[in-house]
C-alpha cells in the first residue's frame, strides 16, 4: 500500500486545478499586461481569479496580491507593517516561538535593522495566550504576526480574539494563514486580519503560487521592483495558469470544507488513539484545537530519522516537521517551544492525511508505526537504558 500522509508539505494537484489552468498554458498564454485582445483575455481570468479568491476569504478584490507563495507573502507583510512603523516612531513588534521560519527570520532580519521583537511563550498544547498579546502590547508596537494554524503541531491559535485586541490597541494584524486557508473557515473581516499569507499548493493548488490579502489602507512595501502589475504592489508578469488555478482549488476546497473536515476529523482522531497506545509516546499540540488532518507524536528512544525511512519502505511518506527545515539536524523549534525536550523532540512524526484518505489507510498506519518503533527500539541502546531504570522515562 503507498499512503501519502504528508500534505502539511504540498498537496497534490486537484483535476479542478489542473483543468482550469491549461487553457492559459496552451492557448490563452498572452501577456495580462498587453493592451491587444490576446493579453486582455489573460487579465481578465487573473481578474476573475482576484474575485474568487477574495470572496474565500470575505475580503474584497482589490485587496489581494497574488505572490510566488506563502513566504513571499510573509516576508511582503512584515517588512510593509515594519516601514508603517518606522515612519511612525514605532518599532515593537509581537509574535510568538512557534511561527514558521519564513516569519522569524524576517523577524531577525528587522531585529538588525533596529527593531525589537518580543517572541511570546506557548503553552504545552501550542497555543498563544491572547492575554499574553495584551501584556505584551506597548505604544511603540506597530505589528503582531501569529499564524493562524501550525504548520508542524497543527494548532489553532485564536486568532479572532488577537485580531480584536490589535483592532482595539490600533496594532497592526498579520496572521500567516497558509496551513488554514482552504482546510478551516477564514474571514478576514469577522477575524480582525489586517494582513494574511496563503499558498496555492497546500490547498491542492500549484506550487510557485499564493497571495498576500492586505486590508484597504495598509500601505505595504515593494519587495519586488519593476513594472506596474498588481496595481503596483508586486512587480512581474503575473503567473496566470497558476493564479487561475490557486482559485479553482481555493473555491473548490472551500464549497467541500464543511464535510471535508469532518470526514477528516474522525479519521484523526482514530489515527491519534491508534498511535496513542504506543509506551512512553505522546501527542503534539491540542488534541482538539487542531487542523482535521494534523496528527502529531513523539516516541521516546528512537530517532525520527530512521522511523521515516522505515515507514517510507512501508510505502509511507511522512515527515518529522516543516519541509522547509528537513534538511537541519536540530529539532524542531516547535516541539522545544511546548517543552518538548532534545532527545525525545528528535523522535517526532508528522502524520498530514488527505481529502481522499480511508479507514483503511488509517488502519495500516497505525500498524505500520507500531510495527517500526517496536523495530527501532529493539536495537537502541537508548532505549535499553530507559527499559533498565539506568535513565528515566521522561513520557
Amino acid at each position: 500500500m503507498k499512503i501519502y500522509a504528508d500534505n502539511a508539505a504540498t498537496t497534490k494537484m486537484s483535476k479542478t486545478a489542473i483543468d482550469a489552468m491549461m487553457p492559459y498554458i496552451e492557448e490563452l498564454y498572452g501577456n495580462p499586461s498587453s493592451l491587444y485582445s490576446f493579453g486582455q483575455r489573460a487579465k481578465e481570468a487573473v481578474e476573475r481569479a482576484r474575485e474568487d479568491v477574495a470572496r474565500c476569504i470575505g475580503a474584497e478584490p482589490r485587496e489581494i496580491i497574488f505572490t510566488s507563495g506563502g513566504s513571499e507573502a510573509d516576508n511582503q507583510a512584515l517588512l510593509s507593517a515594519a516601514a508603517i512603523g518606522k515612519r511612525k516612531g514605532k518599532t515593537h513588534i509581537i509574535s510568538d516561538a512557534i511561527e514558521h521560519h519564513a516569519v522569524l527570520h524576517t523577524l531577525k532580519k528587522l531585529e538588525k535593522e533596529g527593531f525589537v521583537v518580543t517572541l511570546l511563550p506557548v503553552s504545552e498544547s501550542g497555543i498563544v495566550n491572547v492575554r499574553d498579546v495584551e501584556k505584551a502590547i506597548r505604544d511603540d508596537t506597530c505589528l503582531v504576526t501569529v499564524m493562524t494554524a501550525n504548520n508542524e503541531i497543527g494548532t489553532l491559535q485564536p486568532i479572532r480574539e488577537i485580531g480584536a485586541l490589535c483592532r482595539e490597541k490600533g496594532v497592526l494584524f498579520h496572521t500567516d494563514a497558509v496551513q488554514a486557508v482552504g482546510h478551516i473557515p477564514v474571514d478576514v473581516v469577522k477575524d480582525n486580519i489586517d494582513m494574511l499569507s496563503a499558498s496555492a499548493h497546500k490547498f491542492h493548488g500549484p506550487k510557485g503560487t499564493g497571495f498576500l490579502y492586505a486590508k484597504k489602507g495598509v500601505a505595504l512595501s515593494n519587495l519586488i521592483e519593476g513594472g506596474a502589475q498588481e496595481r503596483g504592489r508586486r512587480a512581474g508578469t503575473e503567473n496566470v495558469a497558476g493564479i487561475v488555478a490557486m482559485s479553482a482549488a481555493l473555491s473548490e476546497s472551500v464549497e467541500n470544507m464543511g464535510e471535508t473536515a469532518k470526514r477528516l476529523s474522525v479519521l484523526r482522531d482514530k489515527l491519534i488513539k491508534g498511535l496513542s497506545e504506543i509506551s512512553h509516546s505522546a501527542l503534539n499540540g491540542d488534541a482538539r484545537m487542531r487542523l482535521p488532518s494534523n496528527v502529531n507524536f513523539c516516541f521516546e528512544g528512537i530517532e525520527g530519522e530512521s522511523l521515516l525511512l522505515l515507514l517510507d519502505d512501508m510505502g509511507i511518506a511522512a515527515s518529522s516537521g516543516s519541509a522547509c527545515t528537513s534538511g537541519s539536524l536540530d529539532p524542531s523549534h516547535v516541539l522545544l517551544a511546548i517543552g518538548r525536550v532534545h532527545d525525545v523532540a528528535h523522535g517526532s512524526l508528522r502524520l498530514t492525511i488527505g481529502d481522499d484518505a480511508t479507514e483503511e489507510e488509517i488502519d495500516y498506519i497505525i500498524a505500520a508505526v507500531k510495527e517500526v518503533v517496536k523495530k527501532l527500539r529493539g536495537f537502541s541502546p537508548v532505549w535499553r537504558d530507559l527499559e533498565s531504570g539506568k535513565t528515566k522515562h521522561i513520557l
